[in-house]
């Protein structure tokens, strides 16, 4: 059996700074949220290792994360933040990596979905920049929805070098019922083979309050289809899953959709997967 990774969660402090995310919509959410609250639930689950992923823009939240994850053994990694316009991208990137915890940065990430343009990841300042990652040896987390998958498709094609996953499936709009055309703007992606898939974040793009682990079935499954189980991994998307259901229902509910695969294939996704593209180390 290999050792369970989630694969994407965060934490927060709305006492101490500024989320923009944390709308009034999500007012069950905007509390602290730190490794203390995370860690029965890793234990109480079997989850050997985690992955922190940045909410915010700013390099002073990645240095929080990263010499938080130094103090912390069950965060294997952190999805760090770093301004990929800027000219001196991999001097912050050797930064990071110089202070404490800094041997945990494994990716990085923008919100691309929050960006007005939706051509942003094509502009050639932010190309650059991701390949600034890619030659670091750090692994770049898409956040994008479908409107942003094009230019998507386009990056990755464009940075072969760069190894990508895509946070929470791009966003399936899973409470509309709705599987085309998010599952046509997908299925390219399975070609390239830098690029990889989280089966995160899903509970959330479902009906809050009366979806079921059956809503998520069709959107996995084509997941299955695009990537394969070698390529996909498992992430709560915690404390944001809280909003539509609690750890272990998240837990159950990838494992529900993910029903038609060997137990070989669910370890995959649950742990191997994850740890090899992030380069997580699991002994203890």
């Amino acid at each position: 059996m290999s050792p369970t990774v989630d694969a994407h969660h965060h934490f927060w402090d709305p006492t101490r700074a500024t989320y923009p995310f944390l709308t009034d919509d999500l007012a069950a959410i905007r509390r602290p949220f730190g490794p203390e609250d995370l860690r029965p639930l890793v234990e109480a689950n079997g989850i050997a290792r985690t992955i922190l992923v940045q909410t915010r823009s700013d390099l002073g939240e990645t240095r929080e994360f990263l010499a938080t994850a130094a103090e912390t053994a069950f965060i294997g990694g952190v999805v760090g933040w770093v301004d990929l316009a800027a000219a001196d991208v991999a001097d912050s990137i050797e930064a990071l990596r110089a202070g404490p915890g800094g041997g945990k940065l494994v990716g990085i990430r923008h919100q691309v979905h929050d960006e007005p343009d939706p051509e942003w990841l094509a502009r050639p300042g932010i190309r650059r920049g991701i390949e600034a990652v890619g030659a670091a040896g750090l692994v770049y987390d898409l956040l994008v929805r479908p409107r942003e998958m094009p230019v998507a498709l386009a990056t990755v094609r464009a940075l072969p070098g760069v190894r990508f996953v895509i946070d929470h499936l791009a966003k399936p709009p899973i409470a509309s019922g709705a599987v085309a055309p998010w599952a046509e703007l997908l299925r390219p992606f399975g070609a390239e083979p830098n690029v990889w898939g989280k089966v995160s974040g899903l509970v959330t793009e479902a009906d809050w309050a009366a979806g079921t682990p059956a809503d998520l079935v069709p959107y996995v499954a084509r997941a299955v289809d695009t990537f394969g189980p070698d390529r996909l991994m498992f992430g709560s998307d915690w404390p944001v899953c809280l909003l539509a259901a609690s750890y272990e229902q998240v837990i159950a509910a990838t494992r529900f959709a993910l029903g038609g695969l060997d137990d070989g294939a669910l370890q995959r996704v649950f742990g191997a997967t994850a740890a090899a593209v992030y380069g997580l180390t699991l002994d203890d």
